[in-house]
């Protein structure tokens, strides 16, 4: 291993340790001053109000590490990814519709399977959806953590692991690193416990993986992308039904399937096809045009395509189970 990797892997060593503890500090004051361990004071205040640092951690880590090794330009460069909007603009379409479609979908089933139908905020005052994207994009995990996650973390376990592997890892350790919130969360995603969360973040990490690789490390799409799964849980509240959280998880897993048969393991995306080069009669070499794909646009939509018409007729499959 060279000394570039040495210290890269050290870094990342170090991220993890940092991202844990800063986090970790936090919420279990938080679970303490919950529990009345702590008295009454400032600090139990100011940790059960929203200025609790702690979903920071991620943030922090990424950060600091840049700033050690890189300085202020290595810092405003990680900042910068997160505006960064120059990708095909095919992929806003998984960015914006997949999780609205997983969720809506199994709530959907759910309530053709008899189930009662939860309250649809959104259905009276349809401007609460802005609302609720901007507050949880600022404040419910996506500004704290994609930095991090995929900004700092998410390369680094790529230089050294294929895509997929990277995913699962970071999927995992993404997972550990919410345990302390179970003692004080009260979403619904935290009442199934601790292993259904972590199988879900890595099923998560790879959607995010494959989004990230094939923008180019857009951090943007990771934070529109995560935002939207906790906006669409909130739109269709699918989780809260038996039947309903049976289905998403079924759809999870397909679109996860799908996207990995689809864009392989290996990068999770589109690996472009060597030439077909063939001898014409005057002894010159020349590429087979019926072989041979131009442009990494056009193939990222018929892979898109292909997809959809997977995820289209998956969905036929099961509205016909009784």
């Amino acid at each position: 291993m060279t000394k570039l990797n040495e210290s890269e892997s050290r870094n990342l060593i170090l991220y993890f340790l940092i991202a844990y503890g800063f986090t970790w500090l936090f919420w279990i004051l938080q679970a303490l001053a919950m529990r009345g361990l702590l008295g009454s004071s400032i600090l139990v205040d100011f940790l059960a109000s929203p200025n609790n640092p702690a979903a920071w951690g991620p943030l922090v880590s990424a950060v600091l590490l840049t700033w050690l090794n890189e300085r202020g330009r290595g810092v405003i460069r990680l900042l910068k990814r997160g505006v960064d909007y120059r990708f095909a603009k095919v992929w806003w379409i998984p960015i914006i519709l997949v999780f609205p479609i997983i969720s809506g979908g199994a709530l959907l089933l759910a309530i053709l399977a008899g189930e009662s139908v939860p309250e649809l905020f959104w259905v009276s005052s349809p401007f609460l959806i802005v609302v609720y994207f901007v507050q949880y994009l600022l404040t419910g995990g996506p500004l704290q953590e994609e930095f991090g996650w995929r900004g700092y973390a998410l390369d680094r376990l790529q230089a050294r692991f294929n895509a997929l592997i990277s995913s699962i890892i970071l999927g995992f350790m993404w997972g550990l690193w919410h345990l302390p919130y179970f003692l004080i969360g009260a979403e619904i995603i935290y009442m199934y416990g601790v292993l259904p969360l972590i199988f879900s973040d890595i099923l998560f990490a790879i959607l995010l993986t494959w989004l990230y690789n094939n923008t180019g490390g857009s951090i943007l799409v990771s934070l529109i992308f995560h935002n939207m799964f906790i906006v669409s849980t909130e739109m269709f509240p699918a989780l809260k039904t038996q039947v309903g959280s049976l289905f998403y998880l079924i759809f999870f897993i397909a679109a996860v399937t799908a996207v990995v048969i689809i864009w392989r393991p290996k990068r999770l995306v589109r690996e472009p096809k060597k030439r077909d080069f063939r001898v014409n009669k005057t002894g010159e070499k020349t590429h087979n045009r019926s072989n041979f794909h131009t442009g990494n646009h056009r193939n990222s939509k018929l892979k898109m395509k292909e997809m959809i018409r997977i995820w289209y007729l998956l969905t036929l499959q099961i509205k016909q189970v009784p």
